[in-house]
């Protein structure tokens, strides 16, 4: 028997709109870049999923990329969809991207016109989709033409195979260049997908989180937790368990080290406002109007409800966020 969805599960949900445009983002997404490639249980997979619904995130993000090995994870999603919730597949937004290496050979990377469209063909295969909602892309191409790029997105939507162009880890610069030419060729262009949290500034280094508040697009952020930093996983040392120990890709046990008694003064000020620091963190980019989604990930189902926790938080005050930016400014 097919997932049957939870009754009153948009009531949990607080939904922003994605810039000017008539789309709406759960306020927490979830991100499908860990856990759901190969080497993932199947089963937990679909528990995550279920569990993210059931608690109105709508919005499942992937690219083309993700795995282990690149694809499985459109695979996996797809094979849940098919399987389990096809029944509500209007009620879902599936994002996916096209930047990084994909396959041999110089035409699976970067921005080029022929890789996009061709990347684009082969995620919605391994969907089993005939559209995603937002099909990004995924990093700047310092040597194709930016108008080719746009010109690419341009045609993916005016194709029906998506319904919404995005970009990835695009500068402020370069994101109001992107939205000029999108804008000429009349696409809806609506979202922009970098990462942010309270160790990594960048958006608002680069311009932007600026620049995306001045053309009215929206921003969902990944990495809110700093792969882990945010979390109470190393407070008391790093376990044998941890991705430091398996994966060195993401975050190294210097970085631990380095960071450490900003991680503990953190935690203390989100357990006097009864959060996880995981929370917190996550609260924290949720500060503002200008971040219209933050992208959790989560290796089982009981992460995304205490991730979700945070619909019924306060927010926080200007006095939490002076101690917040003291301590990541002075701490050392």
């Amino acid at each position: 028997m097919s997932y049957q969805a939870a009754e009153g599960r948009y009531e949990k949900m607080t939904y922003h709109r994605s810039g000017k445009s008539g789309l709406k983002l759960p306020i927490v997404s979830l991100g499908l870049w860990h856990n759901f490639g190969s080497g993932g249980d199947y089963e937990n997979m679909k528990a995550m999923c279920f569990t993210a619904f059931d608690q109105g995130i709508t919005h499942f993000d992937l690219a083309n990329n993700y795995g282990p090995e690149p694809g499985n994870a459109e695979r996996n999603l797809g094979k849940i969809l098919k399987e389990e919730m096809h029944a509500y597949r209007d009620e879902l937004i599936v994002s996916t991207k096209a930047g990084y290496d994909m396959w041999e050979g110089p035409y699976g990377n970067f921005g080029s016109r022929k890789y996009l469209l061709a990347s684009l063909d082969q995620s919605l295969k391994r969907l089993g989709l005939d559209y995603v909602d937002i099909f990004y892309h995924h990093r700047m191409d310092p040597e194709t033409p930016l108008e080719e790029t746009m010109g690419a997105l341009d045609s993916a939507v005016k194709s029906g195979k998506a319904l919404y162009a995005g970009l990835s880890n695009y500068d402020g610069e370069t994101m109001k260049r992107a939205a000029a030419i999108l804008k000429k060729l009349h696409c809806p262009f609506i979202i922009n997908q970098n990462r942010y949290s309270i160790f990594d500034r960048t958006i608002e280094e680069n311009g932007l989180k600026k620049a995306a508040a001045e053309d009215g697009k929206g921003i969902i952020a990944f990495s809110p937790l700093a792969q882990g930093l945010l979390t109470d996983r190393y407070l008391e040392g790093i376990p044998a368990d941890s991705r430091i120990r398996t994966d060195g890709r993401f975050l190294r046990e210097e970085q631990v080290k380095e960071k450490l008694p900003k991680i503990r003064a953190l935690n203390a000020i989100a357990s006097e406002r009864g959060q996880t620091l995981a929370q917190m963190a996550l609260s924290w980019v949720l500060k503002d109007d200008q971040v219209t989604s933050v992208l959790i990930g989560a290796s089982k189902p009981q992460q995304i409800l205490d991730n979700c926790k945070i619909l019924s938080a306060a927010r926080l005050s200007e006095e939490e966020l002076r101690r917040i930016e003291e301590i990541v400014e002075v701490i050392c």
